[in-house]
C-alpha cells in the first residue's frame, strides 16, 4: 500500500493492520508522519489561542498515526518478519502477557523508548546520579527544577536536627526530588503520586540509590498521614486538560492539584515548616494563567511567601525557532516558592471599652 493510500485511509478513520516485514512498518508510519506534519499550523490570534490550535494538532496526529497496527502474540513477540525482541519493554508497560494483541506501532515505539530510558537511565547531576524512569512516569529530563531543590536553604528545623526531620514530596514522580532531599541530610521523606506506577518506580529508584530506608513511598494520595518539617511539591504546569495517561505529568486541569497543594499546606507543616511549590511561569506566558492568579491563590490558603528562587529554561525546545510556543518557551522561568503559614491577625474590637 502506497503511503498516501495508507495516510488518507487511516485519516477517515480507518485501522490498517501491517503484515510486511517491521522495517516496512517503520518506514510507512515515518511517511504518514509526513504526509500529517505536510498541512502547516496556522498560527492563533494569541498565544493561548496558537497553544490549544497546538494541541489540536498534535492530538490529530496521534489519532492519525495510531491507525497503523502490528500484531503482538500471546508472549509480546512481533509477529513479523526481522522484528526486534520486544519482550522485555512490554512486559516493563503492559505487565504479563494475557493472549494476542494488536497495538499501534507508534505505541509500541514508545514502549520500546521507555524501556531504554529503564535501563540506561537519565544523568541527574544535582543528584550525582542516575535515575530510572518507568512507562508512563514523567522522566526528570529537565534539570531546572531539580536543581532549585537541590540549592533552596532548608528550613531551619531541618538544620537544627536533620536526623528528626520530616519531608513530604508530593507527586513524587520518579522519587528525584525524594532522593535529593534525602542526600541534603532530610532523616525521612514520604512520597506519594495518584499514578500506580510511579510509586511503583519511585520505590525502585529509591532502592537503586541505596535510600529506601529513609524514603517511604506510601498508597495513591497527595497528603500522607501527619504533618512535615517540609512539604515539596512540583504540580503539572500547564492547567490545561491532560488526554492520555502520559499527559498527567505535564497538564493538569483547572489546576486541581496545585490548588489541592495550597489548601492542604497548613495543616501539614509542622510548627516553624516550609512548603516548597516548584512551578514554571510557562502557563502565564501562554495566557492560560494570570499573573495575580497565583499569588492570590497563596494568600487565599493562608500562607505567605517567605523567599523565592528562579531559573530560566536550558531544554532544547526553548531554543527551537521553529516550534510555535518558541516566544513562550524562550520567556519561561521556572520557580520555587518558599511558603509558610501566614500570622493569624488579631481582630479589633469595633468600639473601644466603655
Amino acid at each position: 500500500m502506497r503511503a498516501a493510500t495508507a495516510h488518507r485511509l487511516a485519516r477517515e478513520g480507518t485501522a490498517l493492520l501491517w503484515q510486511g516485514d517491521y522495517p516496512g512498518a517503520r518506514r510507512l508510519l515515518t511517511a504518514m508522519g509526513r504526509r500529517v506534519d505536510a498541512r502547516p499550523q496556522r498560527p492563533g490570534r494569541s498565544l493561548a489561542e496558537t497553544f490549544h490550535l497546538h494541541r489540536r494538532a498534535r492530538a490529530h496526529r496521534a489519532q492519525v498515526l495510531d491507525r497503523l497496527l502490528i500484531e503482538l502474540t500471546d508472549d509480546h513477540t512481533v509477529s513479523l518478519r526481522r522484528a526486534p525482541d520486544v519482550r522485555a519493554a512490554c512486559h516493563a508497560a503492559y505487565g504479563p502477557p494475557t493472549g494476542p494483541a494488536r497495538v499501534p506501532l507508534r505505541e509500541l515505539l514508545g514502549v520500546i523508548g521507555a524501556h531504554q530510558w529503564l535501563l540506561k537511565g537519565v544523568e541527574v547531576p544535582a543528584l550525582g546520579a542516575r535515575v530510572h524512569p518507568h512507562y508512563g512516569v514523567f522522566a526528570p529530563t529537565r534539570g531546572e527544577y531539580v536543581g532549585l531543590v537541590a540549592r533552596a536553604p532548608l528550613p531551619a528545623g531541618i538544620r537544627q536536627n536533620p536526623a528528626g526531620a520530616v519531608a513530604f514530596d508530593l507527586g513524587t514522580g520518579t522519587g528525584v526530588l525524594a532522593a535529593v532531599l534525602a542526600r541534603r541530610g532530610v532523616g525521612r521523606i514520604v512520597g506519594t503520586d495518584a499514578n500506580p506506577r510511579a510509586l511503583v518506580c519511585a520505590r525502585d529508584n529509591a532502592h537503586r540509590l541505596g535510600l529506601d530506608r529513609r524514603i517511604e513511598v506510601t498508597d495513591p494520595c497527595l497528603f500522607p498521614p501527619g504533618r512535615a518539617d517540609l512539604v515539596v511539591c512540583n504540580p503539572p504546569w500547564l492547567p490545561a486538560r491532560p488526554t492520555s495517561a502520559l499527559e498527567l505529568g505535564v497538564y493538569d486541569e483547572d489546576s486541581a492539584m496545585l490548588r489541592e497543594f495550597l489548601r492542604g499546606l497548613v495543616a501539614a507543616l509542622r510548627p516553624g515548616g516550609e512548603g516548597w511549590l516548584v512551578l514554571s511561569d510557562l502557563a502565564e506566558h501562554l495566557g492560560l494563567r494570570t499573573r495575580d492568579e497565583l499569588p492570590d491563590l497563596i494568600e487565599r490558603a493562608g500562607l505567605r511567601v517567605v523567599g523565592r528562587t528562579g531559573t530560566g529554561a536550558s531544554h532544547r525546545r526553548s531554543r527551537d525557532v521553529s516550534d510555535p510556543l518558541h516566544a513562550a518557551r524562550a520567556a519561561e522561568t521556572t520557580h520555587l516558592w518558599r511558603l509558610s503559614p501566614a500570622p493569624r491577625v488579631e481582630r479589633q474590637p469595633l468600639h473601644g471599652p466603655e
